[in-house]
């Protein structure tokens, strides 16, 4: 089966689970609407600038954990909530998978675009400025979870996820730091690669 094929089949039917019955619409949609975005824009692109298979099968990670935060809420999903209860703690940590995907996902992403557009050549400025791209991006994020908050009132709470920790703002923008790191230490050669054969096509 064709591999764009698959990578539609697996959104939609993540999507269908997600949107049927999820926790309180409202937070559904604040949280797919990333997801929801990303589809239409990677169809429209596809032809004129079609991103690696990495990029591709990364993006599709960050929909399913954005999904899956969606249909419970990122402070009531179900295994993290064992997970919570094996480890002693009163806090869900399903919210600071969201927050290290929105670091290894869209560092990938930025250093693909800069090093495609001739914005940067590859090396140590492209790394550095691909993950003060996704800090930026982070604290952003919060920026808009705060506007909601403050336009939406007490229906905004499960979109925040604070879940009572004073620091989550802050550990969230820490957890993007430390996923947008990773994934340069991880996927770098990997991702080179793949641009070199985006190149030879």
């Amino acid at each position: 089966m064709n591999k764009k094929i698959i990578w539609v089949v697996i959104f939609a039917a993540v999507l269908l689970w997600s949107v049927s019955s999820p926790k309180d619409m409202f937070t559904w949609w604040l949280e797919a609407l990333p997801a929801l975005i990303a589809l239409p824009i990677l169809i429209l692109t596809r032809k004129k600038f079609p991103l690696t298979p990495m990029a591709y099968i990364l993006i599709l990670v960050h929909c399913c954990v954005l999904m899956v935060g969606a249909k419970y809420t990122y402070a009531e999903v179900p295994w993290f909530d064992w997970l919570a209860e094996v480890m002693g703690s009163d806090r869900n940590n399903y919210d600071k998978v969201g927050h290290i995907a929105q670091g290894f996902i869209p560092v990938i992403l930025a250093r693909e675009v800069m090093l495609r557009n001739h914005v940067l050549q590859p090396g140590y400025w492209c790394q550095f400025l691909s993950v003060c791209f996704v800090l930026a991006f982070s604290a952003f994020y919060e920026l808009i979870e705060w506007w909601v908050a403050i336009g939406t009132g007490e229906d905004a709470e499960a979109f925040l996820g604070t879940q009572g920790y004073i620091w989550d703002t802050q550990s969230d923008m820490f957890m993007a730091l430390l996923g947008g790191i990773s994934a340069l230490v991880l996927l770098t050669k990997w991702h080179n690669k793949q641009l070199a054969s985006l190149k030879s096509m």
